[in-house]
């Protein structure tokens, strides 16, 4: 499965591309293809960075998907909350010291 295409319907594009492009020029305009996914990943990649790198400290986890505002609010907003939750008080045993070993 590639980009959520299955087999059959890999087989039928591809079957369409070459009745539409020719089998002479397919190969070709599959490279120029390729080329230009590659290209497009890497503008991609390089944007996630200097965002990531514009944005500060505390995003250095930040996925294009929670660019989304609905997402995006949701993991500030749940931050938030996390970070006002009173600490449980932890009750310990406190030694007593006998007077009479003093």
């Amino acid at each position: 499965m590639f980009f959520g295409i299955g087999a059959g319907e890999f087989l039928g594009l591809a079957i369409l591309g070459m009745m539409l492009v020719g089998p002479e020029r397919l190969p070709k305009m599959a490279g120029e293809a390729a080329r230009w996914v590659k290209k497009l990943r890497g503008l991609a990649s390089t944007a996630t960075t200097e965002l990531r790198e514009n944005l500060g400290p505390g995003f250095e986890d930040l996925q294009p998907k929670d660019l989304n505002p609905k997402t995006f609010l949701k993991k500030q907003v749940a931050d938030l909350l996390d970070d006002e939750k009173p600490k449980p008080k932890i009750n310990r045993p406190v030694a007593k010291i006998d007077p009479d070993l003093l």
